[in-house]
């Protein structure tokens, strides 16, 4: 932070109350304007840390410093520590209730696109449990949302079932 205009502006401050006593208040003034400028300073970096230590009491742990790089002040800042995750043991959670979807949302056909992102760990177990049922990642998570907000019974993998005149089907059936 830059206080060079703030000094030169007492300066200019006191020059023009110097101008309204004449020459001799005008070179009085002129003499005390260096001597002012260091005193000045000192006093804006006191008032600056007293201000900083108001705002670090209300940030802590965190904390913001002054200091001094040169004549003028430098504001360091330290942001408190990020909280800790909470760690949710799955036996925890529990599934919001989520009204059925009518009949047209249910069937309409329409797919979307969302972002998931996973911690490492987990998109590995997603992986492996998907290449386990011989599905793809997309289908494995699909299946599982929809197993998880339809009344969280486990379907099973797909499998060939036969019909009344004994023909195989593979695949997923609603």
């Amino acid at each position: 932070m830059d206080l060079t205009p703030y000094v030169d502006n007492l300066r200019r401050e006191l020059a023009v109350a110097a101008d309204a006593g004449g020459d001799e208040a005008r070179a009085l003034a002129e003499r005390l304007s260096a001597p002012l400028e260091s005193a000045v300073r000192l006093t804006l970096l006191n008032v600056l840390s007293a201000a900083m230590g108001d705002v670090t009491r209300e940030l802590a742990p965190g904390s913001v410093d002054v200091r001094l790089r040169g004549l003028d002040p430098e504001f360091v800042v330290t942001p408190p520590p990020a909280p800790e995750p909470v760690r949710v043991e799955p036996e925890a959670v529990v599934a919001p209730v989520v009204a059925a979807p009518s009949a047209a949302e249910a069937d309409d056909g329409t797919m979307v696109r969302i972002n998931l992102r996973l911690p490492a760990h987990l998109k590995g177990r997603a992986e492996s449990a998907a290449a386990a049922e011989g599905l793809s990642v997309n289908a494995w998570l699909v299946r599982a949302v929809s197993v998880s907000l339809d009344g969280g019974g486990r379907a099973g993998a797909p499998g060939r079932v036969k019909d009344s005149g004994g023909r195989g089907f593979t695949g997923w059936v609603r």
